[in-house]
């Protein structure tokens, strides 16, 4: 039974969840949250206060000491919007680690968005209805359509309540003109991507975060005649907190129910974003929920360890449907690179004792298959080279950082160059894992070289592996000869007996 841990570094505040899975479901056993405001001097200046790093390192370590006292096996740290966007956050991720042994991991917004919807959609039911998450943080507001489970949208914006505090509202209560300027803000902003959502033609809410728990609170306190605490918060109510909220100082803010001491602080411009995107998009409300993005990490975690759990199918779909879309937009031959992915699949299971790869490398070599040719989107000019960059640097969904560098490498070299650990690509990739990565590598220029033609000439491949060689026997559908694809087969021999240290003999059934 693992024991898992999810720390997550935001804007406004650090949270720990800590749980163990059980019977395919995770068991929450521990749960720790500090309002540290790391996020504060960045929106500002660009970098991180000193105090506030300070602040957020001590809470960190109590978090490493709990990590320790309920012995977990995986510990997974992200940091979002304030590092992203820190010009010292480089200085921040060195301290933590000297503190606490842990590696902090910066996430993009849409992968925020991602881990927060998987922590939402994770649970047992999942309303079939076009739906819209909106997680408001410090730094950012994530807005995410999902439909049956699977995301149809995601975006990030720039409307984070430490930000926007930080940016418009000086005076205690907020002055007229402040007011103004950070509705006319939230406004352009959320404009942006009114018609995106809109034609999603979402029925439901979900609202996660501080803010959106504080708003939930204070609309069940000023709810008259009504002392049931509701997690609804209707959009006519929302209006009429917003406009409450921007008229009291913060030392009455404080006194209403469900808005702590340092939530008064940026609750008002919290407020203003929810009131603006309910308006905007004509949505009848929210419904506040207590899951975020720790749950979303552990989640992953959990799939990562047994795929076979409820999130694990989750992030399977997730990370095929986001590669189908990269396929689409990069104008890559579907049927080419299907025929493509089979074979790979195929010579990774046949050949699995000469390559003993871990599992998961049959995953990224897949991937690699169907994303080698996007390159050519850009120009078929240096074509390898674009291929690294763009799935190195796209958002393709499931995928950590780490795992798409290695995907990038397995479809970097595929023409006449070779690996070497100087090359940017390889050089990304942490040592351990190089020597894999290289076995992939060939995997999937054997699988690209069975389907030169791109006509399926190839009917079926009979791997025959021996001590002293492997043998592929490739049996030509009727009528069509194989002549391009044993030449090209032919051409990976000495690269195969370099990494594999083996003969690589082909012939035509």
């Amino acid at each position: 039974m693992p024991t898992f841990a999810a720390v997550d570094i935001g804007s406004n505040s650090v949270r720990l969840k800590i749980a163990r899975l059980q019977g395919g479901r995770l068991r929450p056993l521990h749960e720790d949250r500090e309002v540290t405001r790391l996020g504060e001097g960045v929106f500002g200046t660009g970098f991180l206060n000193p105090d506030s790093m300070a602040e957020t390192v001590k809470v960190l370590r109590r978090f490493h000491r709990a990590t320790q006292q309920i012995v977990t096996d995986t510990v997974r740290v992200v940091a979002t919007s304030a590092l992203r966007d820190a010009r010292n956050s480089q200085s921040f991720l060195e301290w933590v680690h000297s503190a606490t042994g842990w590696r902090v991991e910066i996430i993009s917004g849409v992968e925020e968005a991602r881990l927060i919807h998987l922590g939402l959609v994770s649970g047992p039911r999942v309303d079939p209805a076009p739906m819209l998450m909106m997680d408001l943080g410090g730094g950012s507001c994530e807005l995410t359509v999902s439909q049956s489970g699977h995301i149809r949208d995601a975006v990030s914006l720039p409307l984070g309540a430490v930000r926007l505090t930080n940016e418009f509202l000086r005076h205690d209560p907020p002055r007229k003109g402040e007011l103004k300027r950070l509705r006319g803000f939230v406004t352009r902003e959320v404009n942006r991507v009114v018609d995106r959502i809109a034609k999603s033609k979402v029925k439901n809410v979900i609202a996660t975060s501080g803010t959106a728990a504080a708003l939930a609170e204070a609309a069940t306190h000023l709810r008259s005649g009504s002392g049931r605490r509701r997690l609804m918060v209707s959009r006519a109510e929302m209006t009429r907190i917003a406009k409450r909220l921007a008229r009291l100082a913060v030392t009455e803010r404080r006194k209403i129910q469900g808005i702590g001491p340092r939530r008064a602080e940026i609750i008002v411009a919290g407020a203003a974003v929810y009131h603006e995107l309910l308006e905007r998009l004509h949505l009848k409300g929210f419904r506040y929920s207590p899951l975020g993005l720790r749950d979303g990490i552990l989640a992953q975690m959990a799939a990562d360890y047994d795929a076979s759990t409820r999130s694990g199918k989750q992030i399977e779909s997730e990370r095929w449907e986001s590669i189908m879309h990269a396929v689409a937009h990069y104008r890559v031959d579907r049927k080419h690179a299907l025929d493509v992915r089979d074979s790979a699949a195929l010579l990774f299971s046949g050949l699995r004792s000469v390559h003993n790869l871990p599992p998961e490398y049959r995953e990224w070599l897949t991937a690699a298959s169907m994303l080698y040719e996007v390159g050519d989107y850009v120009n078929r000019t240096g074509r390898h080279r674009h291929t690294s960059y763009i799935i190195s640097n796209s958002e393709i969904l499931g995928f950590t950082p780490q795992q798409r560098r290695i995907i990038a490498a397995i479809a970097r070299y595929l023409g006449k160059s070779r690996p070497s650990d100087e090359d940017g690509p390889m050089k990304a990739i942490e040592p351990a894992q190089r020597a894999d990565v290289e076995k992939a590598i060939v995997l999937l220029r054997l699988a690209r070289a069975l389907n030169l033609g791109r006509s399926r000439a190839v009917e079926k491949v009979r791997i025959s592996v021996r001590s002293a060689g492997v043998n592929l026997k490739l049996v030509p559908r009727r009528r069509m000869g194989v002549d391009l694809e044993l030449w090209a087969v032919e051409k990976e021999r000495d690269y195969f007996r370099e990494v594999f240290g083996r003969e690589l003999s082909t012939a035509a059934s």
